[in-house]
Parts: C-alpha cells; structure tokens; sequence
C-alpha cells in the first residue's frame, strides 16, 4: 500500500493501520505499507521496518532494533523526537549531525552506501543474509506458484484479448474511418465529373490514354487511402513496447488483428469508389469485368495498408517515417507503369519497376479494362489489331490477359509479405527513446559543498597571486582566504543573488484576541438536559498572522480550523462572534477587508464550464465597485486574481 495516509488526519490514519495490524495478525496474511511521516503512535504498530535512502536499503528488520543499529553506528535519536521523522532526517546531509552522539570525537558525514554497508555486518543483517543465501527447496513450492510458459495466458486467450482490444480502439478512433468515407465520395464524386462517360469516347488510342489516366487516378486514389495507418500506427507504438517489454503478448497477436479487423472495412471503401465511378467514368460494361476490378482494389488497398503499417513499425516516429516513408512512395509511384513507361526505365532502375506493387496493379487493372468488348474494334482500317492492345502497347502495358492474374497474385504476396515484415519489426526493434534514470548528485554537492563564489576582483586578486604556483597550491591558498574576505564575499553573493519581484500591494498583518464564536444549541442536546442556551465553538483563540510568514493551521477532525477561518474572514452569516480582530493595527471593517482579501473554501464550488483562470476574474470583478476605472481595474483584478492563486498553490 503506498501512502494510503495522503489527505487524512493522524487519527484515521491510525485506525487504518491499527484494523490492518490485526487482520495481518490474526490471518497470518503479510502487507508492505509506505507512509508519508507517520505519526509515533501509528509508527509503534508496525513489526518490521524497511528503510531507503538513496536506493539503497539502510536497515531491514525489526522496528525494536532499528534505534540500536544507529547507536552502533553512533546516531542517537533524542527522548522527544519521533522515531519515524529521527529515521527519514539520520541519513539527510542537513539534519545528520544534530545526532550524533560522540560529542567529544569529531563528526563527519555518513553516506547511504557506508550505512548499507555497516548493516551487512549488524546482527540481524548478518541472519538476514543468511537467510537469503541459504537456496529455496523449490520442490516445497505450489506448483501454481510460478508460471512456466513466457506468457501468462495460452496464444488463444491472447490473440482474443488484442482482437478485443484492436476493435475497442477502431470504434473509439470511428470518426477516423467515416471521414475517410466521406472524402472517398467526395473524391469520388469529382473523378465522376472529371472522367464523364459522356465526354470521352472510344474511337482512337488517344482516347483509351484518357482512360489510362482515370484509371491510374483509381489506382493512386485507392492506395493512398490507407496512408492513416501510417500516423495511427505510430502513435499506438509507445503502449505496444512497454507492454512488449513486460511480457504482456508477442508481436504476432499484435499484429495480426491490425491486418484482420482491417479487412471489412477495405471492403466498404473500395465498394463505395468501385460502384459509384465504374459505371459513370463509362468502363468496360462487362459485369464481371466490375467484379474483377473490385477485387484487384480491394487486394491493392490492403497491400497500401499493409506497407504503411511496415513503414510505421520499421521508422517508429513520425519525423523518420514522414522523410524515409516519403522516398519510399515515391518509388512505387514513378515506377509504377504510368508516370514512366517500362521502356523508358532505366536499366540500373528497372529492379524498383519489378518490385513496385504499383506497377502489377496497374497493369492489371489496365488489361481488365482494355481487353474488354467495348474495345475490341480495330485500331484502325489498316490493322487487324484492337483498340484496346493498341493502347496497351502505346503505354508499355502488357498485352496478355493473364497479367491481371498475375497483377492480383503478386498484390496478395505483397500482402503477407509486408504484414510480415511489419511483426518482424514489432518484434525486434526498439523505440528511439531510451529511459534515463536519476543519478544522485550527492557526492558533487559534497565537493562543492562550503566553497564560496568569489567576485571578479577578489578572484582575480588570488589568481595573480597564485599564478606560479602548482594547481594544488592554488586549491590551498583560496582555502586560506582570511575570514573578513569570506564575509565580504558571502555578502556580495547574497546582494547579486537577491531574487524576487517587487508585490504589487501592501502587506498586512492580522490579529485576533480572545476569539469567541457560538451558535444557539441544538434541540437534540437540549431534549438530552443540556443546560445551556449556546454552544460554543471557539473558546477565546488568540493569534496573528505577519506578512511574509507561511503559516499552517493544524489540528484533528472537529477541532474548529474552518470555522476559525470562517469567523475571521467573515464568512459566517449566524451564531455569535466575540473577540477583536485587526489589521495591521485597525479594527476590521468587513466591506474593505472583502476587497483586499481572497478566501478558498474546502467546498467551493466551480461552473464546470469555465477554466480556473475565468473563475478567478469573474471573483475578481465582483469585488470592484462600479465606477472603478478601467486602467485601475485591471491592476486590481490582477492583484486579487495572484492572491487567489497562491492561496490555491498553498492549500
């Protein structure tokens, strides 16, 4: 349990560890609780104390024993101190000395790794390592103890449980995948317009290029259509690796829903693209020549989500995937078949043609279409070839019909080859970040702890004295400095250090004599023969706050801190108030203390539809009259508004 005592008082806190002392006690159960400065009565009801300090443990054992470690070690904790608070203060640098207790040796300071270390060789660190090096009879163990397998659960439970979580993920990111519809049909809809069936017959080769182009548009517009993967993928990297690294699940049942759950919804944007424009652009009428287009988009579109996803996994942020990612479309898309013919790549470039999913897809949608019945007519009177291979050839397509099966199979080895790639980049690379933790710079304050700045012409008075002597002379001539140079110099630094802002106001001091506040008494205590007519609250509380002093208000539950709060910044509307309150010397006037003055309630309430920074000015306006000026506001808004936030800072 860690801190489980945070914003309550010292009494709740003992009655919580008192009811988990005794369920320990009496269950034989075992629990581990970290405490912010317990108090001693709470701190008496543990049985083993664990101490840090400097991520190391300084003592482990019993809490009777703990005191006598230190005296061994020659730390004495005080008649009337805490234990608990001795404990966090013996292994401070500020606090240390103040215990020790061989007043006639001379103190220095002991560091957290030479008090671990003189633990090994106390008593009970001495049994306790005994302990620990004697090994376990694992034969003893339950056989449920300790799991065996690298993960805690079967491969089918953990694919269910990513499959589970990959579609909580798609509906709470839907609106991606309706915007991407929507532009898809607007998109789809331009194209319509664009490539008007109307508007562009069948009759000449230049004809079937207008065609080429539509589809090459189809093409482009289809694979990029998955390029959201990209973004989607990285930004759900950072998860993915912690829970890699702890085991959670393989790379595999991470990936595979990513491509799986994707599916249907490849299967709602290409319908909606296939069978809006198809028939309007003025394709090849052919039904099955519809179908077959469909599925080669469809197999393309997974392919463009499948790269992305590859590309996301291998960059692993966005700046890399956006330069890398880039230059690795660009290829597919100029050597795809369109933008450069195959008989105007170069030989040295011909390599990035053959491997360009692009380029199977559009030659097999471009054979799909030009093979087709609506361009069977010849080319031209002299030839006995058709239009649509006239075509084909003008633009380095391939002329054969099987290419379109050669196109769709190449496009599903895509597939699974970049779905490949993309868990074997899950699996084995790493993010670019790499935690850092916290090195203590104790030892570089201890060095530098007691040396004083000096000023430019003090320092330089010493270097020209000591400028022929060895570097370590130099060390013990600033150290021999008189101790008039030292004070000249410490005075100097706190005038050059002197930090602040001027306040924007005056400060005030408030004090209150003899503070008695009561409330008429409640007919329940007087139906049980309670005498009197009043009940009293405060009974005669003295006190002063100065300006520039942070003071707390303690106490327990019930013992009247709000309602002292309350009578002195006037908030109480009923009962009976008795005392003298003043500021700086006057008698409180309430109308003027109200308006120099901020309060934060332990049950204020907020509109739920403004920031805090709104609250705060809209508290601040009411206060001011309204013929204050506007120049006179603002400074006044200001002043009221910094009050109230070092007040919440200090609450």
């Amino acid at each position: 349990m860690d801190e489980i005592s945070t914003g309550l008082d010292s009494s709740t806190t003992y009655q919580i560890v008192n009811s988990l002392r005794q369920t320990v006690h009496i269950l034989n159960g075992t629990a581990l609780i970290s405490l912010l400065q317990p108090a001693p009565e709470t701190y008496d009801l543990f049985d083993d104390i664990i101490l840090l300090s400097d991520s190391r443990i300084i003592y482990q054992g019993p809490r009777e024993d703990v005191l006598n470690f230190f005296e061994s070690m020659g730390f004495r904790c005080p008649e009337r101190k805490g234990v608990a608070d001795f404990l966090q203060e013996v292994t401070s640098r500020k606090d240390q000395e103040q215990y020790w207790a061989h007043k006639d040796e001379p103190y220095s300071f002991v560091t957290a790794k030479e008090f671990a270390e003189a633990f090994q060789s106390f008593h009970f660190g001495r049994k306790l390592g005994d302990e620990l090096a004697t090994p376990f009879d694992k034969t003893k163990s339950h056989p449920a103890a300790l799991k065996t397998e690298k993960y805690g659960v079967g491969k089918k439970e953990l694919l269910d449980a990513c499959i589970s979580r990959e579609y909580l993920l798609m509906k709470r990111n839907s609106f991606v995948y309706i915007f991407k519809l929507t532009q898809l049909t607007i998109v789809a809809m331009i194209a319509m317009t664009i490539f008007l069936r109307t508007e562009m017959p069948k009759n000449t080769t230049e004809d079937g290029i207008i065609y080429t182009g539509a589809l090459f548009f189809t093409v482009m517009k289809v694979m990029f259509n998955g390029m959201s993967e990209l973004a989607m993928t990285i930004l759900k990297l950072p998860v993915f690796y912690k829970q890699r690294g702890l085991l959670f699940y393989p790379a595999w049942a991470y990936a595979l829903p990513s491509w799986f759950l994707k599916i249907p919804i490849t299967f709602v944007e290409v319908g909606l693209w296939v069978f809006i424009t198809y028939y309007v652009i003025g394709f090849d009428p052919n039904v099955g020549r519809l179908f077959r287009q469909y599925l080669l988009l469809l197999l393309l579109n997974q392919t463009a989500s499948s790269l992305f996803r590859f590309i996301a996994a291998a960059c692993r942020s966005m700046i890399v995937a956006n330069t890398f990612g880039s230059f690795a479309l660009v290829l597919p898309f100029a050597l795809g078949g369109f933008v450069l013919s195959r008989e105007s790549v170069k030989k040295w470039w011909i390599w990035g043609y053959w491997s360009s999913p692009m380029m199977y897809a559009q030659n097999a949608i471009v054979v799909n279409e030009f093979l087709g019945k609506s361009w069977s007519k010849n080319a031209s009177t002299n030839s006995t070839e058709s239009l649509g291979v006239a075509v084909l050839k003008a633009r380095g397509f391939f002329t054969e019909a099987h290419w379109y099966w050669i196109g769709a199979g190449a496009l599903l080895g895509f597939i699974f080859v970049f779905n490949f790639c993309y868990t074997v980049a899950l699996t084995y690379l790493n993010p670019f970040e790499k935690p850092r933790a916290v090195i203590t710079v104790e030892s570089d304050n201890a060095k530098t702890e007691g040396k004083i700045e000096l000023s430019s012409h003090r320092k330089g008075s010493i270097d020209q004295t000591a400028s022929t002597e060895s570097g370590e002379e130099i060390g013990r001539s600033i150290s021999s400095v008189s101790s008039s140079v030292r004070a000249e110099a410490i005075a100097e630094a706190r005038r050059n250090n002197k930090k602040g802002m001027v306040l924007p106001f005056q400060p005030l001091s408030i004090t209150f004599d003899d503070i008695r506040y009561s409330v008429d008494m409640p007919e329940e205590m007087k139906s049980q023969g309670v005498p009197e007519d009043r009940l009293e609250l405060l009974k005669g509380v003295s006190g002063a706050f100065r300006p520039g002093v942070l003071t707390a208000l303690m106490g327990v539950s019930g013992a009247g801190k709000s309602t002292l709060m309350d009578v002195l910044a006037g908030r109480k509307t009923g009962g009976y108030i008795e005392g003298s309150i003043s500021i700086s010397g006057y008698p409180k006037k309430q109308e003027t203390f109200a308006r120099i003055s901020g309060y934060c309630e332990q049950n204020d309430i907020h509109s739920p539809h403004v920031t805090v920074h709104e609250s705060l000015l809209y508290s601040a306006w009411l206060r001011l009259p309204p013929n204050v000026d506007a120049e006179t506001r603002k400074v006044r808004v200001f002043c009221v508004v910094s009050t109230f936030f070092l007040l919440n800072l200090v609450l």
